[in-house]
């Protein structure tokens, strides 16, 4: 008898609990904080940022990111220990750039290497080409492509991804390159950098950043338009040497017949150095120079032929952080724009691509 007692109570209970779990579910799904559905949502990552995890995990973990990093933090270093060795001749007492030794680390070399800022104009470009000549045609080749655009994703996705994930690596490389070259110094000289020096060091890096986005874009582009990973490569590595050795050559040839004589007017000196000058903007290379050596050299005052006018009355002294950005502001602003015209052409030909199966 007690036994059947016990039954009808457990029955009793369960109907009540049954009674009451839809007053309760309705309250839950008015309120989104208690909803279990809502809070599964809540906590499932953007599929955008996990391609982009998925691209950064690809390219740390590569034997190419690893081999191109090995060089370039082996010649910065070496670089910087030249400039450690060689710092206290370059700056003699009483000169403007005493005030400023810190940027020295990054400016300073003795002829045997060359300095970090060239190193970074030099070998940033095959850090950037090394990381994305094969973004899109080795996803093709692998036949990995038509099944990635076949998942519920936008299209826009993948290509914003690689860059997302490329940029965000090579960020973190050039920061963590400065600010080591930096610690270094501040251990060797004991003297820390001032909140100027600071700033246009952040600046440098960042420059550093965009100039090297400049050929990840680029190649980037090149790895969409041809289908081998091989003629991408070779198709970034001869714009960077076209620009790097044989635009100025083919600059002198052009300019040659049309340099001025000894005995030429004052003014028609300028305007052939003037017109030099705006020809050789189209390097991206000068612009990243030119743009370095003023930020990390307070005492450049202009990038460009002056007239005797111009320099009449100049005081020579260094330059304040914002007149130095202002100075170099159409320099920034060229490798930006190249920057973003090499991304909005690969966005707009991989989105308009057709994706076969095959592929």
């Amino acid at each position: 008898m007690k036994f059947i007692v016990d039954i009808l109570k457990e029955a009793q209970i369960m109907m009540l609990i049954k009674q009451l779990r839809e007053p309760i579910t309705r309250i839950a799904q008015c309120m989104p904080g208690l909803s279990p559905q809502n809070k599964t949502e809540r906590f499932t990552r953007h599929p955008f940022w996990v391609m982009v995890d998925k691209e950064m995990m690809d390219h740390i973990r590569s034997w190419r990111f690893m081999i191109l990093v090995a060089i370039v933090v082996l010649t910065c270093l070496g670089a910087s220990y030249t400039a450690l060795l060689n710092i206290a001749k370059a700056v003699k007492p009483g000169d403007a750039d005493e005030a400023f030794l810190f940027l020295n680390l990054f400016t300073v070399s003795d002829g045997t290497l060359p300095s970090f800022v060239v190193f970074m104009g030099f070998l940033g470009p095959l850090l950037g080409i090394g990381m994305g000549f094969d973004a899109i045609n080795s996803e093709q080749s692998r036949g990995t492509l038509s099944r990635i655009l076949s998942q519920p994703i936008h299209r826009d996705y993948l290509i914003n991804a690689k860059f997302v994930a490329a940029l965000m690596v090579i960020a973190l490389l050039v920061f963590v390159m400065g600010y080591l070259v930096a610690g270094a110094g501040l251990i060797a000289i004991g003297i820390p950098p001032t909140f100027e020096e600071f700033m246009r060091i952040n600046l440098f890096l960042m420059l550093s950043v965009v100039y090297i986005a400049f050929w990840l874009n680029l190649s980037v582009l090149f790895s969409i338009r041809f289908r081998q990973a091989a003629t991408s490569a070779l198709s970034g590595i001869a714009v960077w040497l076209f620009f790097n050795l044989f635009y100025p050559l083919m600059l002198n040839i052009v300019l040659k017949p049309f340099t001025p004589s000894a005995y030429a007017s004052p003014k028609s000196i300028y305007l052939f150095e003037r017109s030099r000058y705006l020809l050789s903007q189209l390097m991206p290379n000068e612009l990243f120079n030119e743009a370095t050596s003023t930020l990390l050299m307070p005492t450049v005052r202009s990038v460009g032929p002056l007239t005797m006018q111009q320099v009449e009355g100049a005081l020579p002294g260094p330059l304040p952080l914002g007149q130095s950005a202002l100075l170099v502001w159409p320099q920034i602003t060229g490798l930006l724009a190249a920057t973003l015209i090499c991304f909005a052409l690969s966005y707009y030909l991989f989105v308009r691509r057709e994706i076969r199966g095959r592929s």
